[in-house]
């Protein structure tokens, strides 16, 4: 029978329970997975924990993105066959070894990827791509300054920016993940925790930087007001670091844009906007442009030791759990 993490009390990982289950029949409009890999990203370890804004009803699966092999399909639903090779993107459910799910939530795997890369595609990269891409709308030959350069998203801008023609200054905690950062197109890397502004500048003959991928906050994002150029677009991604204090005196003075940034909610609201954003990350992981950086790879019954790499920042890139 097949296993799935479940969580029946709000809590830590450690809380969780590795759990047999009988397969259900196949539903009507709906795929089988035999799932091969998931990717775990820090809203788990906060769904775990009750602290995220979206509360499933106990008990549940974590888990927001998988991909396996495709061994069942309904008489109903056109464009997958057994044996294809598919990225999975449940809003939740993805720690298992089977799941149910319908055609909208599946994406063939590039040729390119295994399936750990393809568990941990879609939410780094496509939070990216909608921040520097759809709303900073970056420019051949800007400055992208990326805060939190070694974790799964920040690495995706990373690899987005260059991608897109722009010169990357990457900041992160330590020189092995400025080497990994630095691998995957950094121009130019600063460790967190020092004053940043003065390199900045330097690095860009005085201008400052044209966009901002922050997922960090507090003090990074204060001191990364004080270096941006004209026009600057400032993409607030998360609060690791604490809740930055914007001086709208210096927004203003820059012409600057503050832009806040919820992928997923995003492409609830308009789902025209998945499409092209899906085709084009495709099309750069098949030209082998972008890919997830798998640090670690843990078995299923290691889940509470993987998410707690996420939650002691020991992940370089990407954690998966691989079946």
């Amino acid at each position: 029978m097949p296993r799935a993490v479940v969580c029946r009390e709000l809590g830590e990982p450690e809380s969780l329970h590795l759990e047999t289950f009988e397969s259900k029949p196949l539903e009507p409009g709906h795929v089988r997975i035999a799932v091969r890999a998931a990717g775990l990203n820090y809203p788990d370890v906060l769904m775990v924990a009750g602290k995220y804004q979206h509360k499933p009803p106990l008990p549940f699966i974590p888990g927001m993105e998988a991909a396996g092999d495709v061994t069942e399909v309904a008489s109903d639903v056109q464009g997958f066959k057994v044996g294809d090779r598919v990225m999975v993107k449940p809003k939740q459910g993805s720690y298992t070894e089977e799941i149910m799910v319908t055609p909208e939530n599946l994406t063939p795997m590039p040729s390119t990827f295994d399936y750990a890369q393809g568990a941990t595609f879609f939410a780094g990269h496509g939070t990216a791509y909608y921040s520097i891409i759809d709303r900073a709308r970056i420019q051949p030959g800007e400055t992208l300054l990326v805060h939190g350069a070694a974790g799964g998203v920040g690495l995706a801008a990373v690899e987005l920016g260059k991608a897109y023609g722009a010169k990357v200054i990457a900041i992160a905690s330590s020189e092995e993940k400025l080497a990994i950062a630095r691998a995957r197109g950094a121009d130019h890397t600063l460790l967190s925790g020092q004053p940043f502004r003065e390199q900045v500048k330097a690095f860009t003959d005085g201008r400052g930087a044209d966009v901002v991928f922050d997922p960090v906050g507090g003090q990074a994002f204060e001191e990364s007001l004080r270096c941006i150029n004209w026009g600057a677009r400032l993409c607030i991604v998360g609060f690791l670091g604490g809740v930055g204090v914007a001086k709208t005196n210096l927004v203003l003075i820059k012409n600057a844009s503050v832009l806040g940034i919820r992928a997923g909610e995003a492409m609830r609201r308009d789902p025209s906007l998945a499409g092209p954003r899906q085709r084009d990350l495709l099309r750069l992981a098949e030209e082998g442009k972008i890919s997830p950086n798998i640090s670690h790879r843990l078995p299923l019954e290691k889940w509470a030791e993987a998410m707690r790499l996420l939650i002691d920042r020991k992940a370089i890139g990407r954690v998966a759990l691989v079946m």
